[in-house]
């Protein structure tokens, strides 16, 4: 028995014991579970790209990272989700740009600020995107599409996966900036868009190169530029649309944010583990298979680029007229 002289060196001894303890695992990260939202069904590029990243974080961690997909509302829905979550490391999104720099112009109304309710972590990847268009369409450049524009005024059509989607916006852009008439087309995704134009009831359509590559390289469809402002390093022979339109460029990229207040030695931490493992050999094998390409940049740099993005798409927008269905 302890006697009561000493209890209250005990008690004492104890609670610094605890308080250390305490203060010890406060700078432990992390030290549970991390959960990364992805607000795009499963088997999309950004949850693939999730799910290869997350991979890597659990084996550094020795912690379970997991991927919980929140679809809906273009990206609304699990990106709300991570803007009101409690902004502590352990819930992430993993999503696309569209959400943060596109949506608060498409949509009247947004649960989130796309850009100031986030802290930026990392900029995962970005995919390819491409102009191609139909065997059937004579020109063989972007010079001489806009040429052909020019000349038959409302006659070329181009496809898109929705109104308000980056195809839609990427070809409203080249509309815009090569000063042609061309109409508009929107499909219920993606896939559809594809079919019809391979099957000739569209001209042309702006989109991720894997989504067309096959038919590409069937020769079903004619692959005319890129629409970075570089070209790709995998088609080196196929130019950008801003060798022909100065200035043209749409960059489609996937990020890792957090709720805005997150400390910001977690934000960095977390920047460097994602360039971590995007630089491994076996993660960049299957990105290379979804068309991404990595490109590691610190949260400030990301911060930029967010901030003029949503500049430049509000203004593109807002001018076309373009509204999410």
């Amino acid at each position: 028995m302890i006697p009561p002289s000493i209890m209250p060196n005990c008690s004492l001894a104890l609670a610094l014991l605890i308080a250390t303890a305490q203060a010890f695992g406060a700078d432990v990260y992390p030290a549970k579970t991390v959960r990364l939202i992805v607000p795009w069904a499963p088997g999309g590029s950004t949850d693939l790209l999730a799910r290869a990243v997350g991979q890597k974080l659990a084996e550094n961690w020795k912690q379970p990272v997991v991927v919980d997909n929140r679809p809906g509302a273009s990206g609304n829905i699990g990106s709300d989700l991570v803007a009101k979550s409690v902004p502590d490391g352990y819930t992430l999104l993993v999503g696309s740009m569209s959400t943060h720099v596109m949506n608060p112009a498409l949509f009247d109304k947004m649960p989130f600020q796309g850009v100031d309710d986030f802290e930026p972590v990392a900029l995962m990847a970005y995919v390819r995107n491409v102009l191609v268009t139909h065997p059937s369409l004579p020109p063989n450049s972007v010079k001489e599409l806009i040429a052909l524009a020019r000349s038959q005024p409302g006659k070329i059509s181009y496809a898109s996966a929705g109104v308000g989607s980056t195809n839609h916006l990427c070809a409203e852009l080249f509309r815009k900036m090569a000063r042609v008439d061309i109409f508009h087309v929107p499909y219920k995704g993606g896939g559809p868009a594809v079919v019809d134009l391979v099957g000739g009831q569209v001209m042309m359509f702006f989109t991720g190169y894997t989504n067309v590559a096959q038919h590409v390289n069937a020769k079903r469809l004619k692959l005319l530029a890129v629409t970075e402002s570089k070209r790709a390093p995998y088609l080196p022979d196929v130019p950008t649309v801003a060798e022909t339109l100065p200035g043209y460029e749409m960059a489609v990229y996937y990020a890792m944010f957090a709720p805005k207040g997150t400390p910001r030695a977690i934000v960095d931490q977390l920047n460097s583990e994602v360039n971590r493992a995007l630089a491994l050999p076996d993660v960049n094998q299957r990105l290379t298979a979804i068309g991404a390409e990595p490109d590691a940049i610190s949260p400030g740099e990301l911060a930029k680029i967010l901030h003029a993005d949503l500049a430049k798409w509000t203004k593109i927008i807002h001018e076309i007229g373009a509204k999410a269905e």
